[in-house]
Formats: structure tokens, C-alpha cells, sequence
């Protein structure tokens, strides 16, 4: 009779898995430039929609935040309380040179030079601006990293 529960736990274990991959709500950040990418992604080219990705307006709906663009020191305590609103498990995508390392902005005082410091990012996506496509290819390998967990 164990193997039968055994072999129930784990096919109920990989369906919430596969559940949780396949439809990541994502809570968008845009704070510069790397926002309009973003809602290029979302739009009908590209399709984020088609990959599960349903853009969120409240951090408690959303399991994803992806935040693209210059993340300042004035702006970091409200990414950090929205990053912490956010039910688990959360995911991170840095979007942009500027939100990984500060990008052209990285001598400036009041631009945060490594978003990862504060909060765990899961997945980058380069460029200045990085294209849509890449927004797209970065959500669809995060996917597979849920699935594989």
C-alpha cells in the first residue's frame, strides 16, 4: 500500500510543479528605459501570454518580479517591500545592464550597482536595452528551472 501512496505524492508533487511553471504571474517593475522592452514583451509579437505570463498589478497575486531598469537608492526599500510581499516560492529577473550592475549609472552615487545584494535573482536578461525576445527566452528558462526543482 506504500508504493501506492508513494507513487501518488510524487505524480500530485510533479502536477503542482508543472503548475507553478506554467504559469508564472509576473509583478512589473519598470523604472527606466528596459520597461517599455518589457511591455513589448507582453504585447502581440512576442506574447507572454502564451507562455502562462499574465502581468500582475499586486505583489500578493504575482510570483514573479521583473525588474527592468536603474534601481536607485531612493527606489531600493519599495522593491525590497514588494519583493517581500510576494508569496513563495518568488522568482527574480534582472532586466537590463543597469539592474544587474548599474549600467551606465554604476559611478553614481544613487544607483544601486547590484540588485543581487538585496534580493536573489534567478535570471538576468542582458543588453542596453536587452530585446523582448530575450524577456521571453529568460521567463522560458526559468520555467525549466521550476520544473526541475
Amino acid at each position: 500500500m506504500s508504493g501506492l501512496s508513494d507513487t501518488f505524492v510524487s505524480t500530485l508533487d510533479r502536477m503542482a510543479k508543472w503548475a507553478s511553471a506554467e504559469s508564472m504571474w509576473p509583478l512589473s517593475c519598470g523604472l527606466s528605459c528596459c520597461a517599455i522592452e518589457m511591455m513589448h514583451a507582453a504585447a502581440s509579437r512576442v506574447d507572454l501570454d502564451r507562455f502562462g505570463c499574465l502581468f500582475r498589478a499586486s505583489p500578493r497575486h504575482a510570483d514573479l518580479l521583473i525588474v527592468a531598469g536603474t534601481v536607485t537608492k531612493k527606489m531600493l526599500p519599495q522593491l525590497i517591500t514588494l519583493y517581500d510581499q510576494m508569496l513563495d516560492p518568488k522568482y527574480v529577473i534582472a532586466m537590463g545592464s543597469c539592474a544587474i550592475s548599474g549600467g551606465l549609472f554604476a559611478e553614481s552615487d544613487t544607483v544601486v550597482c547590484n540588485l543581487g545584494n538585496y534580493m536573489p535573482i534567478s535570471a538576468v536578461v542582458y543588453g542596453c536595452p536587452p530585446r523582448p525576445e530575450e524577456l521571453a527566452s529568460a521567463i522560458l528558462e526559468l520555467q525549466a528551472q521550476v520544473r526541475l526543482k
